[in-house]
This record gives structure tokens, sequence and C-alpha cells, in this order.
């Protein structure tokens, strides 16, 4: 099904795996691996609204500073799911291109490389976009554009807002119309702040594994009723 209006470009921030593995007495590995399942559905469910350019926020800054035994269960899952020829076959056939925005600062170097394979097969693919944040806090991406940004006016640049954007870790990423967050949240903690400008915002109260098509269809509906303005 096809709304009278969708976003271009939409963001998703899938929170609530861990509160859904305490829920349901299994481990917080068990959780997260159903949350990359999900958002493979997600993917797909967007794709048939009409999305073509979807950016996830996979892994954050702040989820790096969490227990030593979680962060490595994370990094496995990620490794584990950058090895899955399921996944790998799906991308080819529905002709998506992954985009990997990664802070090769915290993410380990060998996962770096895995996500780094997925994005050079991927190149090529035209009908789709995954901009997938690895790593990455808001914060982090605007100090890194303006030090490389710092670097180009040493060098006889001029400053502007494209010259800016063009220097953030996730530049690759458009300006987002929509963002979805699940788990009841409503915040953005420090999500893409440049691309935000004019987003729309949809908190769900579901946790992410929890999260179906009919509540996505919820969301793309309340989307069509939004009037966006843009400042007019």
């Amino acid at each position: 099904m096809r709304f009278v209006s969708t976003p271009k470009s939409l963001a998703l921030i899938p929170d609530g795996n861990r509160r859904w593995a305490r829920s349901h007495r299994l481990s917080m590995l068990q959780g997260y691996n159903l949350g990359v399942k999900k958002f493979i559905d997600f993917s797909e469910w967007s794709r048939e609204y009409g999305v073509n350019n979807l950016t996830v926020w996979a892994l954050s800054s702040e989820n790096i500073r969490r227990s030593p035994n979680e962060v490595r269960a994370l990094f496995s899952i990620y490794r584990r799911a950058c090895k899955d020829i399921k996944i790998l076959n799906r991308l080819e056939e529905l002709e998506i291109k992954v985009n990997m925005i990664i802070n090769k600062e915290i993410v380990p170097k060998d996962l770096v490389g895995l996500l780094g394979t997925i994005e050079k097969k991927t190149a090529n693919n035209k009908e789709g976009i995954i901009n997938m944040l690895i790593g990455y806090g808001g914060k982090d991406d605007l100090i890194f554009g303006a030090k490389k940004l710092v670097n180009l006016v040493h060098r006889g640049y001029d400053v502007s807002a494209e010259a800016f954007r063009n220097c953030l870790l996730s530049y690759q990423v458009p300006d987002i119309d929509f963002v979805i967050r699940t788990s009841g949240e409503k915040r953005l903690s420090g999500f893409m702040p440049w691309q935000l400008s004019y987003a729309e915002l949809y908190f769900s109260k579901k946790l992410w594994p929890d999260f179906t098509k009919r509540d996505l269809y919820y969301a793309m509906a309340e989307y069509n009723r939004r009037e966006r303005r843009f400042g007019k």
C-alpha cells in the first residue's frame, strides 16, 4: 500500500531490546538477535510503503559504555549478521545499497572490516539505501565535522552550511523527513542533530521486538495527517 505522502527519508531508533528480553525471561543476546531480525522485516515493510532511504541507529556511542559483557555480545551479533548469507542475499535481491557510518575509534577493527565488506558488495545497488549508524553519537558527529572543516578553512575553503554538512561523519544521510522511536521513550538522545531540523517525530510505546507491520502502518498514517510547513 502507498500513502498519499511518503517520507523520502525515514529514520529509526529501535529501542527496547533489553527490556523486551527481561520481560520474556530471555537473555539480552536473544533480545538483540531478535531485534536485528526485526530490522530486516522493517526495511522490507518500509520499502512496500515507498520508502527508499532508511537510516537506522544500530549502535550508539553510549551503548559502548555498557558492561564489557554486553558490549562484546553486541559486537558478536553484528559480526554474525555481517556473515549471514540470507541477509546478504536479500540485500542483493532487493538491490539495496548499504552505507556504513562507523565511529572507527570505538568499533573493533575486525568489525569495521566486515561492515566495510558489505558496503563494498552493495555499492552498485540502486533500488534503495540503508544507512547504518554504528557507534554513532550526534555530538561526536558535529565535532568530527568541525575538525574537518577547520582543516579545509586553513586550506582556503569558504565556510558554508553545505561545506559543513559534507564534513560530517554522517554526510551520506540526507535530511530526514520522519523519525520513529520505539519503547515509549520521547526523546532523540542526540540522534542526527544536523539532519533533523524539520523532521516529524513519532514515538511508539511498543518495545522494538514487538513492533509490527501494522504499527508501521499507524506511524505512516500519522505522518500523512501532519502538515509540514518548514517554518513558513
